[in-house]
């Protein structure tokens, strides 16, 4: 059980992500979480209204299971396989967290300052909204999520998922670095 409880290493994650790929390429199939909303909005009706929707969303199904597995994993992973152990971060980032006001960073995965519902202000709400809609107007720009461009994209050696995948980490390093820091 202590194998299962702490983070596996790369060298054993790495090639597990390498055979969930090849075994996809295989198939013909695509890894990526944001094209499940398409999917969830033809299901629902929007092909009435645009022409976007308008595809054979039941080939898309085992996708859907993908994000099924994704919760009840994660539901199981937070209450029956967490070990409470803080997440090792650098000493630098976490002074760096504290001065922000995040009191105990690392402690949890997601800070309590911004997820909890006793920290729940407009302030948050609204850091909460915005952030959502410039993940999902992003997303839809890029053709992709994060997932689906640095793991399929980038496996399968697409230009374009090299472009997204560089936008990310250069958007990461500004929103970090530049924009956290003003908002707290």
């Amino acid at each position: 059980m202590e194998y299962i409880l702490n983070p596996w290493p790369w060298y054993i994650t790495g090639p597990l992500i390498a055979l969930v790929m090849a075994l996809l390429l295989y198939f013909g199939k695509t890894f990526g979480m944001s094209s499940n909303l398409k999917t969830l909005c033809t299901i629902g009706g929007a092909g009435k209204f645009s022409d976007f929707f308008k595809f054979k969303w039941k080939d898309q199904i085992w996708n859907l299971m993908v994000v099924l597995g994704a919760i009840i994993g994660g539901f199981i992973a937070t209450q029956y396989l967490s070990n409470d152990v803080a997440t090792d971060l650098n000493p630098e980032t976490i002074s760096e967290l504290q001065q922000m006001g995040f009191k105990n960073a690392g402690a949890t995965l997601v800070p309590n300052e911004i997820f909890s519902l006793e920290t729940l202000t407009s302030k948050s709400l609204l850091l909460l909204i915005i952030g959502g809609l410039l993940v999902g107007f992003g997303t839809r720009y890029a053709g992709g999520c994060t997932s689906g461009h640095a793991i399929t994209g980038l496996s399968s050696l697409q230009k374009p998922s090299l472009i997204a995948v560089i936008g990310f980490f250069i958007g990461g390093l500004i929103m970090t670095n530049l924009l956290l820091p003003l908002i707290f």
